[in-house]
């Protein structure tokens, strides 16, 4: 034990035991802080579905951007009012792009499917 004190903090090695001894207390803070994914995909899925959400926006960004400038191509127009225009659509357009939704907290996915076991064992017919 003796070594471990004189390693640098940082150094990859975990520093003693927990602090939370009772069994229960560990559950309680296993329910707030553990989350799960109730998107309803599969976890690969959505990390393939995050980037492709990303460069979508992305790309409707750049066409909105583009379809103004092609206006001003071989016409004269006010650089300054299709600027403004082009500013307002792609501001427009980041504002309703795509956005993460953070993993739902586990204790309130436990408490939701406690629920629904419940209310289905009681409407449920005996066979």
């Amino acid at each position: 034990m003796g070594i471990l004190r004189q390693l640098p903090f940082g150094s990859g090695i975990l520093w003693g035991m927990s602090k939370v001894k009772s069994p229960t207390e560990k559950k309680r803070l296993s329910m707030l802080r553990d989350r799960r994914n109730v998107y309803g995909e599969c976890p690969a899925s959505s990390r393939k579905n995050i980037r492709r959400g990303k460069q979508r926006g992305h790309m409707e960004l750049r066409r909105a951007a583009n379809e103004e400038l092609r206006i001003l191509k071989g016409v004269p127009a006010d650089a300054d009012d299709i600027e403004s225009r082009t500013k307002d659509r792609s501001n427009a357009l980041a504002r309703s792009s795509f956005k993460k939704v953070p993993d739902a907290p586990l204790g309130e996915v436990v408490a939701r499917k406690l629920r629904y076991r419940s209310r289905e064992a009681t409407g449920r017919k005996s066979r």
